[in-house]
């Protein structure tokens, strides 16, 4: 399959697209992960990394937002448990480890820009910061977890060369362009029934922090161009957008 076109926004359409009307159409929020798997019909609840989990750095981490973002990824991993999973944005591997812990059975790719790149600018703009390479997966290393593949690539550039994808979490730049070319270049590989997760999403906070609403604009051109259709779910005061692809009728 040929490589999606790096999507490039223009400055005119990034303003109009400051307001996400539809976006804030499809997102239903959820009071927590119980309901959830009620949605889904799931019965496991999440292995959650409490230490992880209950750290306050930032005032950014208020209401529980590490706890309710763990409870929005890991339980769509518990309940999904094989597969093949794909999170773009490895960081030092916290969220993959508990990708890994509660999909055993699972092969986590994880992949992240390699550091001299992101240094150089050619990862975007809105990045955590350029990890070290000793750094990038240290956490999951640590934990000797053995179903986590790494990959050092740049996504503008990256071709998807892992097979059918069962759940992939987007959480590299969010620059706007990136969340759109990201989401665009693995959703050809998204099995019917997969799910795509976006990290940074939350309608409430995008008018506070740029970088979640670079992300929300983002979606709101893949929900205004037809490229992402149905009902986005999110649990109350977690960052992660859940989606389910179309199912293939009978």
């Amino acid at each position: 399959m040929q490589k999606i076109k790096y999507f490039k926004v223009p400055d005119r359409l990034q303003r109009l697209l400051g307001n996400t009307p539809l976006l804030a159409r499809q997102v239903l929020p959820l009071n927590n992960y119980h309901e959830l798997m009620k949605v889904y019909g799931w019965v496991k609840d999440p292995i959650i990394d409490h230490e992880q989990t209950s750290l306050f750095e930032y005032p950014e981490d208020i209401n529980q937002r590490r706890l309710r973002d763990a409870e929005s990824i890991m339980t769509v991993c518990r309940n999904l448990a094989a597969g093949t999973f794909l999170e773009i944005g490895t960081a030092q591997g916290v969220t993959t480890a508990g990708m890994a812990t509660n999909a055993p059975e699972a092969t986590i790719y994880t992949i992240n820009i390699p550091p001299e790149e992101a240094i150089a600018g050619a990862g975007g703009k809105a990045i955590t910061r350029a990890f070290d390479h000793s750094e990038i997966g240290a956490y999951y290393k640590e934990k000797g977890l053995s179903n986590i593949k790494q990959i050092f690539a740049n996504t503008a550039t990256w071709t998807p060369n892992i097979g059918t994808i069962d759940l992939a979490f987007i959480d590299g730049c969010h620059d706007t362009e990136f969340v759109i070319n990201d989401t665009l270049a693995i959703m050809p590989y998204i099995r019917p029934g997969g799910f795509i997760l976006w990290h940074d999403s939350n309608l409430e906070l995008a008018p506070k922090f740029h970088w979640i609403a670079s992300v929300c604009r983002g979606l709101e051109w893949l929900c205004a161009s037809g490229s992402l259709s149905g009902r986005i779910y999110t649990i109350r005061d977690s960052w992660v957008f859940i989606w389910q692809a179309p199912q293939v009728s009978a």
